[in-house]
């Protein structure tokens, strides 16, 4: 019965947050441009338009741009995806030639039909490219599936622009399918949604996210990581190798809170009702809006009770 309970809140979040970015208002939304290496970029959608991202609509897009062509790195909402093409020509008219997934969510994924329809050949994990085949998923464009695919093990690289750009697979973190996006000669990593500093974690159980994973690639960052690396997140502040051993700790912390409240004995209300989170809401942004069927809080706190009352 609780477990039924339980995984009723968890996909009511994961509806919930589908409905509010149907419902969003993608004719306002505009895309600012930020160069942060001679021929790198990043595009960010409007500030307060998106209540599942309120500091900027939909997921962070990397643009590698050069003579020999543009390698793109996520692909926004669907609906903003002409607005994206726009913001990538105001760069470069070169041709989009790849377009690399950090994990399957529709803010960083909806657009892959309409670059693949331009020629860009899309690369993912295995689990994101399987995860969009699943016959359980509502039907989409073939043409937004990844056609070149790879798993754990050595990084994927593309020699292209002056530039290394090396396709880090991390273990089943904010998804089962995560990547991060190394780029050598700028010194900057994109890192997709397993660290945000607006709202607290999440970890999507149902796309194969897991806690245990999220520590490990926030671990793996720090390794591949120098202290003066960009590390820039698929929502939030572009951040350095020091900023993730807070939000590391703060995870760790929370983890044994809760785990000690199941030792205890205690339900998912009583745990939810505790709120083990209290000395960090202060300073997080986010932390206590709306995400699904209660606050970013009480979405994280969650998923940690599920994978550890699950002995994961």
């Amino acid at each position: 019965m609780k477990s039924a309970w339980l995984l009723g809140v968890v996909l009511a979040a994961c509806l919930s947050a589908n409905a509010r970015s149907q419902a969003l208002d993608y004719g306002k939304i505009e895309i600012a441009t930020d160069q942060i290496a001679p021929n790198l970029y990043m595009l960010s959608g409007s500030a307060g338009l998106d209540p599942s991202h309120e500091d900027a609509a939909g997921g962070r897009i990397g643009v590698l741009a050069g003579p020999e062509g543009i390698l793109m790195v996520d692909a926004q909402y669907a609906e903003l995806a002409d607005k994206v093409l726009a913001a990538i020509r105001r760069i470069s008219a070169a041709p989009i030639r790849f377009l690399v997934n950090t994990h399957i969510h529709r803010d960083h994924t909806g657009g892959n039909a309409k670059f693949a329809k331009m020629g860009a050949t899309i690369f993912a994990r295995e689990e994101l490219r399987e995860g969009m085949r699943d016959p359980a998923r509502p039907a989409g464009d073939p043409a937004a599936i990844p056609v070149v695919s790879y798993g754990m093990g050595e990084p994927v690289k593309f020699h292209m622009n002056g530039e290394i750009v090396d396709l880090v697979p991390v273990r089943a973190a904010h998804t089962g399918g995560d990547t991060m996006i190394r780029f050598e000669n700028a010194n900057a990593i994109m890192i997709g949604d397993y660290y945000r500093n607006y709202g607290y974690p999440y970890i999507d159980i149902n796309n194969g996210g897991s806690l245990r994973g999220m520590l490990e690639a926030l671990d793996a960052t720090m390794k591949v990581a120098r202290a003066d690396t960009r590390l820039v997140p698929g929502h939030g502040t572009i951040i350095k190798r020091a900023d993730l051993i807070p939000y590391r700790d703060m995870i760790f912390a929370i983890q044994g809170k809760v785990q000690q409240l199941i030792a205890q004995g205690r339900t998912l209300q009583d745990v939810l009702a505790a709120h083990v989170t209290s000395p960090y809401d202060s300073t997080v942004p986010g932390g206590l809006l709306p995400a699904g069927a209660g606050t970013s809080a009480d979405r994280f706190i969650t998923e940690v009770y599920q994978e550890l009352k699950g002995g994961k």
